[in-house]
C-alpha cells in the first residue's frame, strides 16, 4: 500500500483531525529497537518491578514456576499486540480511527473514552510511583522530608510536581522527543538493574541461597491449586499490559514496517521479561536476606543499601523508565482518545493536557485513597472493562473484514457508508461489548467467581470476540471490502 492510498477526499470534520489522519509512511520512523524501548521502559518501571516482585510472594508458587509463568504471558501479549498492531502499520491510523470499523464511527467514542479514562488513571499511578525515585534521590541529597499531607511529606509532594511538569513538557516536545528519551532510558535501566543485583548479592554473601529458597520452595500444597495459582499469574500479567495490547496501534502507525514490529515486540516482550523476572526474583530474595523481608519496591530496596553514589544512579534511571512507558503507554492514548471524541475542538495536545491535569489528582491519592485497593486485583479489575474491544477489533479485522479497511468510510457519516451503521453506531458491537465485560468485571468482584481471579482480561476478550463473530455473521459487510486494498 503507498501514500496515494492513504490520501483521504473531502474527510468529515466531525471524524477528522490532523493527529488523528492516516500517517503517510515517508513520516514513520521508529524501528524494532524503539518498539523494544517502548516494552523495556514498561516492563522495568517502578510499577511493573512492584508487580512482578509481589507475585513470587503473593500465590504461594515454587519461584521458578511463577518465572515461567511471566515469561508465558510476555509470549501471550507478543501474539496479541502483533494482531492489534497490525491494522495501525498498514493504515497508519490510530486506535480509536481502527475501531470504527467495528463500533461505528460514533460508537468508536464508548472504547475510546473507556481506554482514556484507564490510560489517564494509569498515568496518575505512574507519574506518582517515578515521583518515589525522585523522592529518594532528594533525600539522600539531604533535602529534609518535612510534613505529611494525604500520605505524602513535603518533599514527596515537590517530587511529584517535578515529575508531572517534566512528563508534561517531554509531552509538548512531540513524539520524536520521546522516542529519543525512551531509547537510551530502556538499555540504561538494566545496567542499573544489574548494578543493584551484583551489590544486593554481596552485601547478602552466603544467606542469599536460604532466602531464594525459601521464596522458591513455595507453599501450594495442592497441584491443583499450583496450576490455578500458576495460570492466576499468567492472567494477572496479561492483564498489567491490558492498556497496551488494546492500543498498542497509537504507536505502531510510527513503524516503518511489519517486520521491524515484530522484531521489537519478540525481543522486548517474552526475551526482555525473562531477563528482567531472573534479575527481579534474585533482588527479591537478597532483601530478604539483608532485611528479613521482601521488598518489592526498588527505591526501598537502594534507600536500605545506603551507598550514596548508587542511589543517585539508580533514582535517575528508575525515574527515566518509569517517566518513558508513562508517556507513551498512558498519556499518548488518553489524548488521541479525547482527541477523537471532539476532534474540531480537542487536538492531540490539547486532549494530553487534559490528561496531565486529571492524572495530577489521580496520583496524588495513590497512598492514602487508591493503592488499598491491592495492586492485583486492581490491575484485573482495571484491565477486564476494556477486554471485550479487544475481541471485538480482533475478529472484526481478521474474520468479518478478511484484513481489509476503507479508510475513506473510516472517515465519513454518509448514512449507507461502510461503518455508519444505525445512526454512526453498531449495536451488535456494543451488546457484544456488554457481555464481555460483564463477566469478566464479575470474575473480580463476584465471590462465588474467585477462582476465575486472574483470567478476567483473558475471559472478556474471548467471550466480547465470539459473541461479536456470532452476531455479525449475517451483517453484509461487501460494502465495506468493495474495492478495499
Amino acid at each position: 500500500m503507498n501514500d496515494n492510498d492513504l490520501r483521504l477526499t473531502a474527510p468529515d470534520a466531525s471524524l477528522y483531525n490532523a493527529d488523528l489522519a492516516p500517517l503517510p509512511h515517508a513520516e514513520r520512523r521508529w524501528g524494532a529497537f524503539e518498539i523494544f524501548n517502548v516494552w523495556a521502559n514498561d516492563i522495568q518501571s517502578l510499577f511493573g518491578y512492584t508487580l512482578a516482585a509481589s507475585l513470587f510472594l503473593s500465590y504461594g508458587l515454587n519461584g521458578w514456576a511463577v518465572m515461567a509463568a511471566i515469561i508465558l504471558a510476555g509470549l501471550v501479549v507478543m501474539v496479541l499486540v502483533n494482531l492489534t498492531g497490525r491494522p495501525s502499520v498498514k493504515y497508519g491510523i490510530p486506535f480509536p480511527v481502527v475501531v470504527r470499523a467495528s463500533l461505528g464511527v460514533h460508537g468508536a467514542n464508548l472504547p475510546a473514552m473507556l481506554r482514556a479514562v484507564i490510560g489517564i488513571f494509569w498515568y496518575g499511578v505512574q507519574t506518582y510511583f517515578a515521583s518515589t525515585a525522585v523522592t529518594l534521590l532528594l533525600t539522600a541529597l539531604g533535602v529534609p522530608e518535612g510534613g505529611q499531607f494525604l500520605g505524602l511529606s513535603s518533599v514527596a509532594w515537590l517530587a511529584f510536581v517535578v515529575v508531572w511538569a517534566f512528563q508534561l513538557a517531554m509531552f509538548w516536545a512531540g513524539i520524536e522527543r520521546i522516542k529519543h528519551f525512551l531509547n537510551w532510558a530502556g538499555p540504561l535501566v538494566y545496567a542499573v538493574m544489574i548494578v543493584l543485583m551484583g551489590v544486593v548479592w554481596w552485601q547478602a554473601g552466603a544467606s542469599l541461597l536460604p532466602a531464594i529458597g525459601n521464596i522458591f520452595s513455595g507453599n501450594s500444597d495442592a497441584a491443583g491449586s499450583a496450576v490455578g495459582a500458576f495460570f492466576t499469574v499468567v492472567g494477572t500479567m496479561i492483564a498489567y499490559f491490558a492498556a497496551v495490547v488494546i492500543n498498542f496501534g497509537d504507536f505502531a502507525r510510527f513503524v516503518k514496517s511489519e517486520r521491524a514490529m515484530r522484531l521489537g515486540n519478540w525481543l522486548g516482550l517474552p526475551l526482555n521479561v525473562a531477563v528482567f523476572s531472573f534479575i527481579a526474583l534474585i533482588i527479591t530474595a537478597g532483601t530478604l536476606a539483608l532485611f528479613g523481608e521482601a521488598l518489592t519496591n526498588p527505591s526501598d530496596i537502594v534507600d536500605r543499601v545506603d551507598s550514596l553514589p548508587l542511589t543517585i544512579v539508580a533514582a535517575l534511571t528508575f525515574f527515566a523508565a518509569t517517566v518513558g512507558i508513562n508517556l507513551v503507554a498512558n498519556f499518548i492514548p488518553p489524548a488521541y482518545d479525547l482527541s477523537n471524541l471532539f476532534p474540531r475542538r480537542i487536538n492531540f495536545r490539547i486532549g494530553g493536557l487534559i490528561t496531565a491535569l486529571i492524572a495530577f489528582f489521580i496520583g496524588a491519592l495513590w497512598v492514602s485513597v487508591i493503592s488499598r485497593i491491592g495492586i492485583p486485583g486492581f490491575v484485573n479489575a482495571i484491565g477486564a472493562v476494556i477486554a471485550p474491544f479487544y475481541g471485538i477489533i480482533v475478529i472484526d479485522y481478521y474474520i468479518i473484514r478478511r484484513g481489509r479497511l476503507d479508510v475513506q468510510a473510516l472517515f465519513s457519516t454518509a448514512p449507507g457508508s461502510a461503518y455508519y451503521y444505525q445512526n454512526g453506531w453498531n449495536r451488535r458491537a456494543l451488546i457484544a461489548f456488554a457481555v464481555g465485560a460483564l463477566f469478566s468485571l464479575a470474575s473480580v468482584w463476584v465471590p462465588a467467581l474467585a477462582a476465575l481471579e486472574g483470567f478476567a482480561w483473558l475471559l472478556g476478550a474471548s467471550l466480547g470476540g465470539a459473541c461479536y463473530y456470532a452476531l455479525m455473521r449475517g451483517h453484509d459487510v461487501s460494502t465495506a471490502l468493495s474495492g478495499v486494498p
